[in-house]
C-alpha cells in the first residue's frame, strides 16, 4: 500500500494546479453571462472588490487548514476538533456530486471539439444539433467515459508527476489560446459595443442583486467550499509563502474570467447586433449560440476549434483537482492505496453519471423538484452544499479554532500581510453573504423549477 502523502515541488506546481482547479467551465461560460446581465462593468468591478477580500479569505482559510493537517476534508475538521467531523463529511460529498455530471458536460465539450477538428463544424450551428445530441442514449455516453477515462489517467499518475505536470502544460496553453480568441472577438465588426460596455462600469446597474451575483460567481469560480483546496493545501510545503500562492491563485483565476469576458461579450453583440439576450445560459451559451458566432467569423471553423481546446482544457484541469479531491477523501477515510481509491472513485462516477448523461433523453421525464438530474446535482451542490459548507468553515475559523490558528499557519514562511483584512471577513462580513447567497440562489432556482 502507498502510505506517502504526495506532494507539489514548490510555489509554481501548487499555484498552477490550483489555479487550473479553479479555472473551468464557470469562468468560460458563467462569467460573461452574469456580467452581461447584470450590467457589464458594474458586475466586474463588484466581482474584482469582492475577489481580492471574500475570495481571498475563504480560499486563505480552506489552505491553511489542509497544510496544517497535512489531511483531506474530513481528517483536516476531526484533527482540528472532534465536534466539527461533520462538516468534514459534508465538504466531502460536495466533490462527489459535481465530479460526474462536469464530466457528462466534459464529454459534450470533447463531442464539439472534435466535431470542429474534423470540419464538422457548420453541423453544430444547427438549433436542433445540441438538443439531439444529448438526448440520445449511447453517443454522450461514450464522450463521458473518455472524458473520465482522460480525467482518471492524470490523476493515476500522482500529485507530482499527474495533477501538477499537467497543470503546468495546460495552464500557459490556456491563457494563449484566451487571449488569441479574446483579440479576435474584440476586432469583429460591431464587437466594441460589447468591450464598451463589458469594461465600462454603468453605476445605474447597481443593486444588491448585482453584488449577491458576483459573490455567488467567486463561490462557484474559485473552487471554494469543495475540499479541493483542503486537499491541495495538505500537498502544500511548509516553505511555500500561502498568502502570496491565494494572491496568485485570484490572479489567474479572475485573469482567466476577464479574458472569457473579452472574447464571448464582444463576439455575441458583434453577431447578435447588440442584443445581450443572445447570450444565453449555461449550455445553450457555450453550444449553441457559440457555434453560431464561429460560423459567421471568416476562419470560424479554426477559432471555434481553438476555442473548445481552451474550453476543454479549463474544464480537465477542474475535473483533475474534484477527482483528486474525492482520491484524497477516500484514501484518508479508508486507508486503501491510491490507485484503489480511484478504480473506488471511477466507479462511483459512472453510477452517478449514467442518470445526469440520460436525463437530457430516455429519462427526461424523471424530475427531481421539477429539476432533471443534471441540474439537481448542481443545485444541490452548488446551490445548497456548497453555501452552507462555506459558512461552517467561516464559523468554525472564525469562532472555534480562531483566525489566529489560520494566521499562525499562514506566517510559517512569510508574515501575513492581509491579517486584519482576514479577520473581519471570516468573522463577520463572509457569514452574512453566505447566507444571502444559499437564500438567492435557493429562491431563484425553486422559482425555475416552478415555472
Amino acid at each position: 500500500m502507498e502510505k506517502q502523502r504526495g506532494s507539489f515541488t514548490g510555489k509554481l506546481g501548487f499555484v498552477l494546479a490550483a489555479a487550473g482547479s479553479a479555472v473551468g467551465l464557470g469562468n468560460i461560460w458563467r462569467f460573461p453571462y452574469l456580467a452581461a446581465k447584470y450590467g457589464g462593468g458594474i458586475f466586474l468591478l463588484v466581482y474584482l472588490i469582492l475577489a481580492i477580500t471574500f475570495g481571498f479569505a475563504l480560499m486563505s482559510a480552506e489552505i491553511a487548514i489542509g497544510r496544517k493537517t497535512g489531511l483531506s476534508a474530513i481528517g483536516a475538521f476531526k484533527a482540528l476538533d472532534k465536534r466539527f467531523s461533520f462538516v468534514g463529511y459534508l465538504v466531502s460529498i460536495i466533490p462527489m456530486i459535481i465530479l460526474p455530471y462536469y464530466c457528462v458536460i466534459g464529454g459534450w465539450v470533447t463531442k464539439y471539439l472534435v466535431s470542429f477538428l474534423s470540419g464538422q463544424a457548420s453541423a453544430t450551428v444547427a438549433d436542433s444539433f445540441f438538443g439531439n445530441f444529448v438526448a440520445q442514449p449511447v453517443e454522450p455516453m461514450l464522450w463521458f467515459a473518455l472524458y473520465l477515462g482522460l480525467t482518471a489517467i492524470v490523476v493515476f499518475l500522482g500529485v507530482e508527476k499527474g495533477v501538477e505536470k499537467v497543470s503546468k502544460i495546460m495552464m500557459p496553453i490556456l491563457i494563449v489560446l484566451s487571449v488569441i480568441i479574446a483579440v479576435y472577438a474584440m476586432f469583429m465588426p460591431g464587437a466594441m459595443d460589447g468591450v464598451i460596455y463589458y469594461l465600462k462600469p454603468d453605476f445605474s446597474h447597481f443593486s444588491a442583486t448585482t453584488v449577491l451575483a458576483a459573490m455567488g460567481q467567486l463561490f462557484y469560480s474559485m473552487s471554494l467550499a469543495m475540499g479541493i483546496m483542503i486537499t491541495y493545501g495538505s500537498y502544500m510545503k511548509k516553505d511555500v509563502n500561502l498568502e502570496q500562492s491565494v494572491r496568485n491563485i485570484e490572479i489567474f483565476d479572475t485573469g482567466i474570467a476577464f479574458i472569457a469576458g473579452l472574447m464571448i461579450i464582444p463576439a455575441v453583440f458583434a453577431f447578435s447586433g447588440g442584443d445581450e439576450a443572445a447570450l444565453g445560459k449555461g449550455p445553450g451559451l457555450m453550444f449553441v449560440t457559440l457555434p453560431k458566432v464561429f460560423d459567421s467569423m471568416a476562419g470560424g471553423s479554426f477559432i471555434g476549434g481553438l476555442f473548445f481546446l481552451l474550453v476543454l482544457f479549463a474544464a480537465l484541469t477542474s475535473s483533475i483537482s474534484l477527482m483528486e479531491a474525492v482520491v484524497s477523501i477516500v484514501r484518508d477515510k479508508f486507508n486503501v492505496s491510491r490507485n484503489k481509491a480511484i478504480l473506488i472513485v471511477l466507479a462511483i462516477s459512472v453510477i452517478l453519471g449514467i442518470p445526469s448523461s440520460l436525463g437530457n433523453g430516455i429519462w427526461g421525464n424523471i424530475k427531481i423538484i421539477g429539476l432533471a438530474f443534471l441540474d439537481f446535482f448542481d443545485f444541490i451542490s452548488n446551490s445548497v452544499l456548497m453555501p452552507i459548507v462555506a459558512f461552517l468553515t467561516c464559523i468554525f475559523v472564525g469562532y472555534v479554532i480562531k483566525p489566529e490558528s489560520i494566521i499562525a499557519e499562514a506566517e510559517e514562511t512569510a508574515p501575513f500581510k492581509a491579517k486584519t483584512l482576514f479577520r473581519v471577513v471570516i468573522k463577520y462580513i463572509a457569514p452574512i453573504c453566505i447566507v444571502l447567497i444559499l437564500i438567492s440562489s435557493v429562491l431563484d432556482v425553486l422559482g425555475i423549477a416552478k415555472i
